[in-house]
């Protein structure tokens, strides 16, 4: 038998969907491993669909627990794992049948990279793909570092699993510079050894309401050089009604925490120009007070847009948001109408 893998499967009244994750995990054609499930409280029949369904299973790991968020649901999934590598896998993603091998595949070419991740594609309402390599949709820093700059090392991979003959390459690196400028890593793409995984320390427990798996990247990238594979192996589900758009304002503020955070731990460390570190400053600061603002809470704004001018001075729309913060509520809305309009007929 090859490495043992832990997969780690957080979920959460997805019923629904949640067999198709953990069959993609046991369809996979490295078989050795053994699926870790938390139930993070569910309350819409989880429970019973598993229990049915794969209850006589070795290779299963059903856990229940009180509902304390994905990050505690990872962390309780990480204690109980026994795996060489440990594998992530949300419930709502699907992985292709030979993702695992292929990883593995890539950690035994490289032996210094403690992850590799990859790209993965994006499946529309109705299942189809719309999008072949989403990860670089999804991931705005993937716009400021281009692969071929954001890596040092790339190899073909059809030597390195030529059983599956997969088209694309893998990249190896030191990125963790490039990490603090925002996440690169779709956590349900990634495979972590388990020593490195151990010495990340789990997922942020305070971060609950989104934003723990950037965190957990970034300090994995901390430790070393990492890997990257430029092929899709899971296949992601948009448009779901339970992802992570409504809590906008948590994604922003967790951000910049956790940017604000590697920048006070690692300063000396980080090799970004001045330039790009305030513009990351300002560009998350902005981000916290727009979520603020749709929130109407324009007062708690004002100071998110100050730090943000403070890191980049030029920005004419957060100086108008931060006019339009002091004045009455519907002279506020006023004005913005105003601003959008003006902005729209690009004046």
């Amino acid at each position: 038998m090859g490495a043992q893998v832990s997969v780690i499967l957080p979920t959460f009244n997805r019923a629904h969907c949640v067999g198709q994750a953990i069959d993609s995990a046991l369809q996979q054609t490295h078989r050795d491993l053994e699926v870790i499930i938390v139930d993070d409280g569910s309350v819409d029949g989880t429970r019973q669909f598993i229990k049915k369904k794969y209850g006589g299973m070795e290779s299963i790991r059903y856990i229940h627990q009180e509902n304390q968020g994905v990050a505690a649901a990872r962390n309780t999934a990480l204690r109980a794992a026994q795996g060489e590598f440990i594998a992530f896998l949300d419930s709502d993603d699907v992985w292709k049948p030979w993702k695992i091998e292929l990883q593995i595949a890539c950690m035994k070419k490289l032996p210094h990279i403690g992850m590799v991740w990859s790209d993965m594609e994006a499946l529309g309402p109705d299942g189809a793909v719309i999008n072949h390599h989403y990860l670089r949709t999804m991931y705005a820093a993937y716009r400021r570092f281009p692969l071929e700059k954001l890596f040092t090392e790339r190899y073909d991979l059809p030597p390195i699993s030529t059983s599956l003959d997969p088209r694309g390459a893998l990249y190896a690196g030191d990125i963790f510079s490039p990490m603090v400028t925002g996440n690169l890593v779709h956590t349900s793409t990634a495979l972590l050894r388990r020593d490195v995984a151990d010495r990340v320390d789990g997922f942020n427990e305070e971060l609950r309401h989104s934003g723990e798996d950037y965190d957990f990247h970034l300090r994995t990238c901390r430790e070393g050089p990492v890997g990257f594979v430029d092929l899709a192996t899971i296949s992601y589900q948009t448009g779901m009604p339970d992802q992570l758009v409504r809590h906008s304002y948590w994604m922003a503020k967790n951000f910049l925490t956790t940017v604000t955070a590697a920048l006070e731990r690692d300063r000396e460390r980080i090799t970004l120009p001045p330039g790009m570190i305030d513009e990351v400053l300002a560009e998350a600061n902005a981000w916290v007070a727009e979520t603020l603002i749709s929130a109407g809470e324009p007062r708690k704004a004002s100071g998110y847009f100050r730090r943000s001018l403070y890191h980049k001075p030029w920005q004419p729309r957060a100086l108008v948001q931060l006019i339009l913060c002091h004045l009455p509520l519907g002279l506020a809305e006023a004005g913005r109408r105003a601003y959008r309009a003006l902005r729209h007929r690009g004046m």
